[in-house]
């Protein structure tokens, strides 16, 4: 496995490595932004931790 997280680091060391980790960023920074996406991931964090003091 530290092959895999070596090939990784190598590739994110990289100009075009650096330019598809700054389009990711940018894509989920407008993802965020997102007002669908907002509720989505709000009712998500509400189910997620509704579930989880069900059992006391």
């Amino acid at each position: 496995m530290a092959s895999l997280f070596s090939k990784l680091t190598q590739f994110a060391n990289t100009p075009k490595g650096r330019q598809v980790i700054a389009q990711a960023t940018e894509k989920a920074q407008q993802l965020a932004k997102d007002p669908k996406t907002r509720a989505k991931i709000d009712d998500a964090r509400r189910r997620f931790q509704g579930g989880r003091g069900s059992g006391r």
